[in-house]
């Protein structure tokens, strides 16, 4: 594939980051972070056409801005919130590409999603009671990210039960890993902060964007004719 080069840059370039990160060196994050997600994002787009593609995209593209405008969060609380909102949108847009991806069983197995479905429900409930008393102003912002966040990780989980094999379990697990970035970003923020938590915090984030976009393009293996 025409596109399999720029996976491969991708993890060399975020293991190399990664490093750099482990080792103390944060000033770099100017100069790496930013090219990470355009990298897999050029992988995509040179994928072949498929219904969703722009969707990914454009997740790929508001997780980029999100990206750099943290960058600047020790400027003001302003580039945190602007940051969260970029986030927020590529939730959303992750969101309706899960929803678009064709299923291959009629029927979900309901009791597992009922099961999944509490589950979730409780992550979200636990870690906004944790967070509450220590958001301030940011009350609302959080509260609203975190819930856009656990229905974007409950699409996937639907999907881990009606799509095709493999790319079902690497969305789902692609999800889990943001939740879980995003979950170790917030409590080292306005909890208590966690040693060398930029390493896992981007461990689990650039792990994350590269399970949800192979996850896709395994979802939709075939030529669409134009």
């Amino acid at each position: 594939m025409r596109n399999s080069s720029f996976f491969k840059i991708y993890i060399v370039f975020s293991i190399v980051y990664l490093i750099i990160l482990f080792l103390g060196y944060e000033r770099f994050d100017l100069f790496l972070k930013p090219i990470l997600i355009p990298i897999i994002g050029f992988g995509a787009y040179f994928y072949r056409k498929f219904p969703t593609k722009n969707t990914l995209l454009a997740a790929l593209v508001f997780s980029w801005i999100g990206d750099v405008i943290l960058l600047f969060t020790d400027l003001g609380e302003i580039y945190f919130i602007l940051g969260l909102v970029s986030f927020l949108t590529a939730h959303i847009l992750y969101c309706i590409l899960f929803n678009k991806q064709n299923r291959i069983r009629k029927k979900q197995n309901k009791s597992l999603f009922i099961i999944g479905s509490i589950l979730i429900a409780l992550y979200l409930i636990g870690m906004v009671s944790v967070l509450m008393p220590h958001l301030g102003d940011l009350q609302i912002p959080v509260i609203v990210y975190a819930t856009i966040i656990s229905i974007m990780l409950l699409f996937a989980f639907n999907g881990l039960l009606v799509w095709e094999r493999p790319g079902n379990l690497l969305v789902f697990l692609g999800a889990f890993f943001f939740i879980v970035s995003d979950s170790i970003l917030a409590v080292n923020k306005f909890y208590v902060p966690i040693q060398k938590s930029s390493f896992f915090i981007m461990l689990t984030y650039l792990l994350a964007q590269y399970l949800i976009v192979l996850g896709i393009l395994k979802l939709n293996p075939k030529k669409i004719k134009e």
